[in-house]
């Protein structure tokens, strides 16, 4: 903890001292026009680049979630195609895209997730959500699949960058406050200011909340703030630096029986255990930028330094230390584009663990575990753009990733275990526009998935867990006319040693098992439409149909995969003006998602009703409702997956069965008010 305070002290003091000097290198230039920061791209940059992209993206503004409760990329990614979201718990969430890690039950993999460009993973590839805060987010850029290439994402899933301002992009202050239901109180304050020569901004945020279920509470404090500085006419270089600190509650999974009839309750184990996840993080990053003639150079180092307190079945207690490198290089020169970059990660985790006694260590007991565990993965990339006719883009391109993992564990015993993997994933991709509102495209990419410290190290000679490998065909289309706006892919994904995981022992919360699936299935639809259907009307549409499922299989022969219900749709109507505006919304399963991959149990599906208002009370300011569940619906939302179900014992109430299941949010109104001048 003593390093992740000295650095945060660090940070904060080299912030300020970069903030004292904006204003003198203002005054030292007395042409502003002139020079301008864009050290990060706007939003109009980040849909260009969407627009080259030969398949599944988008951006989203954060103008579409600035009028909710945004707790976690749940709310935030509601209406970007093909991501599914559901929450577990406060800031836990579970997102995937095209069933990228479906059947984890904990934290998150198969996705890259980046901050201002710069991946927040662990170098295992493995990663925390609960660092990414939406309300200082200007917007998000969503890479489905291989489409996230330019980032350097080689996974099933693809990437996610969340974009925070520039002193440029939000000048002056903001300030908000919101809360509600259960008594949840989150509070923000932001300023960001530019000179001629020099920018910043900068946000504090902080969160708590008693959560809708037992054992739920959480609250945390935020800061992320950047500094940016034009050095020439063509060098440009920006400063970013993120300090975290979260305490959240587990109130665990439930049996079906208890998640439809007591939604609000905790699982025993975790109450007994009082199980929680801590973190204290802090993350200092560097971009610089170079223009070269039609070219553009961009480079940067990054330093991640986090702190995990994490009781469950055991206390875990890890320090880790990420840091690396990263390069990119575009180009558009007449029919031809480039893009080549590499980005190299390196770290090292301190993994203890010790017998949970009420949520501490226990006194005086020496840990159950111990080991060092260090972690390289490298992605290289390039992809070349050729366009033969004017609204004709032919593509090609390819990811080589190299990763390590090695373990040196002390106890329980000496034992030190080491994996290599490489691999290529290419990439083939056409592009048409059709006049200049309109896209189809077509591709077909590798996705190579290597399995980080969760997978290979659950014993500590390490398991033979080989990486998940995958073949995707996306066909697609995006695009504008009249009162419509769309965004349609369909994909197919034939998939060889998918990591799959079920729990071992639920009622316990033992962490998951992993195993390499033979050949699975992934294909579906991912499809976002928008309706102006007058100037005081929008209708926003998602739909997601997903077909995953195994390929004759030894043990599951054509079962469906758990977890993700084959058909899910969200909608809102907004009604009104920017002045005042009614927005009623609805979620619906029609079909729950398979518990088992024996395929024995079904969830029951569900539909749930949410509200949104928002009143602009005078230039700047504005008043907003975030009302959920109005019904209170009383349904399962997320499933940890299991080889076979248990089921409840009717005749004996208190005998439950497999506790698997995250009940839907209850019932919640939530209002606030933001400013901004």
């Amino acid at each position: 903890m003593s390093v992740i305070l000295d650095l945060r002290s660090v940070s904060l003091c080299a912030l300020a001292c970069s903030l004292t000097t904006l204003p003198a290198l203002a005054d030292e230039a007395p042409d502003q026009g002139r020079i301008i920061v864009t050290a990060l791209p706007m939003i109009e940059d980040a849909e260009a680049r969407v627009d080259r992209v030969a398949g599944g993206a988008d951006v989203v503004a954060a103008q579409e979630f600035e009028d909710k409760v945004a707790v976690s990329l749940r709310d935030a990614l509601s209406f970007s195609p093909g991501v599914y979201t559901q929450p577990r718990f406060g800031q836990e969430v579970r997102i995937s895209i095209r069933g990228s890690g479906i059947s984890r039950g904990f934290h998150m993999r198969g996705l890259t997730l980046l901050q201002d460009g710069i991946p927040i993973n662990l170098a295992d590839d493995n990663g925390d959500f609960q660092e990414l805060d939406p309300q200082v987010f200007q917007h998000l850029e969503v890479y489905r699949g291989g489409n996230a290439l330019r980032w350097g994402g080689s996974t099933l899933g693809g990437a996610i960058n969340a974009v925070t301002p520039t002193g440029r992009s939000a000048p002056g202050a903001e300030l908000r406050i919101d809360g509600g239901s259960f008594d949840t109180l989150r509070a923000k304050a932001a300023y960001g200011y530019a000179g001629a020569r020099g920018d910043a901004w900068m946000a504090i945020t902080a969160d708590r909340s008693d959560g809708d279920r037992d054992h739920a509470a959480r609250k945390a404090v935020r800061f992320n703030g950047n500094a940016g500085l034009k050095i020439s006419d063509t060098v440009e270089t920006r400063f970013y630096a993120s300090v975290q600190s979260i305490r959240q509650s587990l109130p665990g999974t439930l049996s079906e029986r208890q998640a439809l009839n007591r939604p609000a309750a905790a699982n025993p184990a975790s109450v007994t255990g009082d199980q929680a996840r801590d973190i204290d993080s802090i993350r200092l990053q560097n971009r610089t930028t170079v223009q070269l003639g039609r070219g553009a150079l961009e480079g940067g180092v990054f330093l991640n330094v986090k702190d995990l307190f994490h009781p469950i079945f055991q206390v875990v207690d890890q320090k880790s230390t990420d840091y690396g490198v990263y390069g990119r290089y575009d180009l558009e020169a007449g029919p031809f584009g480039l893009t080549l970059g590499s980005t190299a990660r390196f770290g090292e985790v301190r993994s203890r663990r010790f017998v949970n006694a009420a949520g501490r260590r226990a006194p005086g007991a020496a840990p159950t575990f111990d080991a060092r565990q260090r972690a390289q993965t490298i992605n290289s990339y390039g992809e070349l753009r050729y366009r033969p006719a004017d609204r004709l883009t032919l593509i090609a391109g390819g990811i080589y990733t190299h990763a390590e993992r090695e373990q040196d564990q002390q106890i329980p015993a000496s034992v030190s275990a080491r994996v290599d993997y490489d691999a290529f994933a290419p990439k083939f991709g056409l592009l048409f526009d059709l006049g200049e509102a309109v896209q189809f495209y077509v591709n077909y990419s590798r996705s190579v998935e290597m399995p980080g410290f969760g997978e290979v190290a659950q014993i500590a000679a390490f398991v033979p867990v080989r990486p998940q490998k995958a073949w995707t065909v996306e066909v697609g289309t995006r695009g504008r006319s009249g009162i419509a706006a769309w965004d349609v892919s369909l994909y197919r994904a034939d998939l060889k040693d998918e990591m799959l995981q079920y729990t071992v022992n639920p009622a316990q919360g033992i962490p998951a098992a992993t195993f390499n699936a033979d050949r699975t299935l992934h294909q579906g639809i991912e499809a976002g439409l928008d309706l102006t259907l007058a100037p005081w009307a929008m209708l926003r549409q998602v739909y997601q149909y997903s077909d995953f499922r195994f390929r004759d299989d030894v043990q599951f022969g054509g079962n469906r995969l758990p977890v993700v219900p084959r058909h899910f749709y969200r909608a809102e109507l907004r009604l009104g003006t920017d002045r005042l505006s009614l927005s009623p919304a609805v979620e619906w399963v029609p079909q729950g998602a398979w518990v088992d991959y024996a395929n024995t149990k079904r969830i029951g599906g569900y539909a749930m009703l949410n509200l949104g208002a928002q009143a602009g009370v005078r230039e700047g300011v504005t008043l907003f409702l975030d009302a959920r569940n109005l019904t209170g619906k009383r349904a399962v939302g997320d499933i940890s997956a299991m080889v076979r179900y248990v089921p409840d014992n009717p005749a004996t109430p208190a005998d439950e069965g497999s506790a698997a299941f995250y009940p839907v949010e209850r019932r919640a109104i939530y209002g606030g008010l933001r400013a901004r001048f």
